[in-house]
Formats: C-alpha cells, structure tokens, sequence
C-alpha cells in the first residue's frame, strides 16, 4: 500500500502538527532521525540499532526520509557498493524536537509500572 500525503492541508489549528507529524510520524522515522543525529552510518549499522525493523520498512523510512530532505544518501562508487546515510541541514532543524521526544520518553517510563 503506497503511502499517500496531503499536498494540501486544511488549515485549521491542528494543520502544523498534522504536516510535522505527516513527515516524521510512524514507528521508525523518529529512532532513524535520533541515530543520525549523531553521526553518519551505514545501512546495517542502523538495522543493528534497531533490531525489531524490517530490512524492507528501514528501507521505505529512509527512502520517505531522503524524499523530504531530512536526510541525505551517499553512494560510493566501490564493489560492493557502499551507501551511508546522514542527517541533512534542513533534519538537523529537528534536531531539538527529537532530543525533547527522547526527554519527554524517559520522563514517562519512568512514571509507567515495571513489568514482570
């Protein structure tokens, strides 16, 4: 199923927050986006960090990632070839609402019941 967007919003108070959430809402799009800023990484190095993601969702969020210039791929001409993935100029703008998620996440694990 082809994940379809808006190309316009109805813009009442909620449109931001439904555009933000539109490019960087789902399961995985945020962690990729947190695991980048920090540095560059390859492909499986990513699938390492993030064990529960499919090899074929990690590549659909990367793809969705790199189509709204969050983030940027690079391709070295080698054999195999070599492709790493970073954060883009305009991903690092993210930058403080990804790091408020992760603060806002501790903060309510924290408060949830241990489980057994």
């Amino acid at each position: 199923m082809a994940h379809t967007r808006h190309s316009k919003y109805d813009c009442h108070l909620g449109c931001p927050v439904e555009a933000a959430l539109e490019v960087i809402g789902g399961k995985w799009k945020g962690i990729i986006l947190y695991h980048l800023l920090s540095e560059t990484m390859r492909f499986n190095q990513l699938r390492r960090l993030m064990p529960e993601v499919t090899q074929r969702m990690l590549t659909r969020q990367l793809r969705e990632l790199e189509a709204d210039n969050l983030i940027s791929r690079k391709v070295y001409p080698e054999v195999p070839p070599k492709v790493e993935y970073s954060i883009s100029e305009y991903g690092k703008t993210l930058a403080p609402i990804i790091h408020a998620l992760k603060e806002w996440g501790l903060r309510h694990l924290e408060k949830m019941p241990e489980q057994s």
